[in-house]
């Protein structure tokens, strides 16, 4: 079970508090962010808030003041005395704006997939539709293990993540049906990744996977059990670390 630090729940018609709501499983959109500092910054802050808006333009969810409210309200919950590093969710709802607050908890260095046959409700939208996530997650230590959502024997993203996989030093990424994050799109515009079917039955043809995401990361899976895949060296995760910490550093 997770445990929340900070947990708030308005009207969006108002912005009044009422008791919390987490939203999952409603018609709705959700981001989640990384925070870290003292003075809290938020990584890839307007990014974040840029998808969510249009995500929640596509649910037909969207109002003028949204961004405005949102704001308001995050800048009223993050206070200046915490040394932050921090997973800050934002889910929004027909009814209702939640905020809750998580410590990020680091990834062990044995990290683990296990495979599950599940595709998301629309995938190309960070939805709330996650229920069946959040159970299986629950089964297992998150700073060890991630679950790899597979479809029609392909492996398209984690429970919590996106997928990179490393073969002869150049990025793959899944083709289709999955949620390019905003960690993503920031490699993406600094390093080449390529689209492809990402077939669980050839997985040994790749010598890394990494995991990318605010809570993960850059993390590098050390195994596969289910399909004895193991990971061959860590060349890949090395370099994109380090881009990553870098750029932690510079916001900070």
């Amino acid at each position: 079970m997770v445990k929340l630090l900070l947990k708030k729940s308005y009207l969006r018609k108002n912005l009044k508090e009422v008791s919390f709501r987490d939203l999952w499983d409603s018609h709705g959109i959700f981001t989640t962010m990384r925070v870290i500092g003292k003075s809290p910054k938020i990584f890839l802050y307007k990014e974040h808030i840029n998808n969510l808006i249009k995500s929640l333009k596509i649910y037909n969810l969207y109002q003028s003041n949204i961004r405005q409210n949102i704001n308001y309200l995050l800048k009223n919950s993050l206070k200046k005395k915490i040394k932050y590093d921090h997973l800050l969710r934002v889910a929004c709802n027909k009814n209702f704006i939640s905020i809750s607050l998580r410590r990020r908890l680091k990834p062990h260095k044995n990290f683990y997939l296990r495979l599950l046959k599940h595709k998301r409700i629309d995938p190309q939208l960070k939805n709330l539709k996650y229920g069946k996530i959040l159970k299986e997650l629950g089964k297992y230590d998150a700073t060890k293990n991630d679950l790899a959502l597979c479809y029609k024997n392909q492996i398209l993203e984690t429970g919590t993540s996106n997928i990179f996989l490393i073969k002869k030093n150049e990025i793959f990424s899944p083709y289709k049906n999955f949620y390019k994050g905003v960690t993503y799109k920031y490699f993406n515009e600094s390093i080449k990744i390529k689209n492809k079917n990402i077939f669980i039955n050839k997985m040994d043809e790749y010598s890394e996977i990494l995991l990318i995401g605010s809570g993960k990361g850059v993390t590098s899976v050390s195994e596969i059990p289910s399909i004895n895949w193991k990971r061959k060296n860590k060349k890949m995760y090395i370099k994109l670390n380090k881009i990553y910490k870098r750029a932690l550093r510079k916001l900070n």
